[in-house]
């Protein structure tokens, strides 16, 4: 199944344990993948927006929209591949409780996959707002998958401009976009956002 000329080729972690009890295999792929990124790297992040310089009005005869996202998997459960069921649901409820609770710019709604009725999932994804369906090997081959659609679900602010997937390739993929080449303050929607969905979801445990 999948993609008939694209084929993925690589391995999974099950957990965040995986990455030392198998790190023989990890750290060679990953370092090979990354440039040279080794087991004693810390990855740097700078969700300082200001520090962003221009990026405000990118040539609008090439730039049709602008999209900064990132995954992020909440600590304690199994990574999407070996998720059971009962942790599936489970990271959609703390991350749906976390959601509804924001408020402003990104106070917004949660919809599951298995509310929808089959043209709502494709006019979303149509629409590049929700994930495709499970067609690719990585993900059939890899179990993430699995139980679909239980738990899996699309979360977006009123503006639709700030989205948040629940239980895809990721426990949560969070996305800032809008169209047009406005990518500073799509930068600046994102950092704020993300800090505060962690933010909430590390208050909650």
């Amino acid at each position: 199944p999948g993609h008939p000329f694209i084929m993925t080729v690589g391995c999974v972690a099950g957990d965040e344990e995986s990455y030392e009890v198998f790190k023989e295999l990890f750290d060679p792929v990953i370092q090979d993948r990354h440039g040279g990124y080794k087991p004693t790297d810390k990855h740097r992040t700078d969700l300082n927006h200001e520090n962003l310089k221009g990026g405000e009005d990118l040539d609008p005869k090439y730039v049709l929209s602008s999209r900064v996202r990132t995954g992020r998997s909440i600590k304690g459960y199994s990574l999407p591949p070996h998720c059971s069921r009962g942790e599936r649901r489970a990271i959609e409820k703390l991350s749906v409780t976390a959601l509804n609770s924001l408020e402003g710019e990104f106070k917004g709604k949660y919809y599951p996959l298995k509310a929808m009725t089959e043209q709502e999932q494709q006019q979303l994804i149509d629409d590049h707002f929700l994930f495709d369906k499970p067609v690719s090997p990585l993900l059939l081959a890899s179990g993430m998958a699995r139980d679909w659609p239980d738990a899996r679900g699309i979360w977006h602010n009123d503006n639709k401009t700030f989205l948040v997937w629940v239980n895809e390739e990721d426990h949560l993929r969070v996305i800032s976009m809008e169209k047009g080449g406005n990518m500073k303050e799509v930068f600046r929607r994102f950092c704020v956002g993300l800090k505060k969905v962690w933010g909430v979801l590390g208050s909650s445990g």
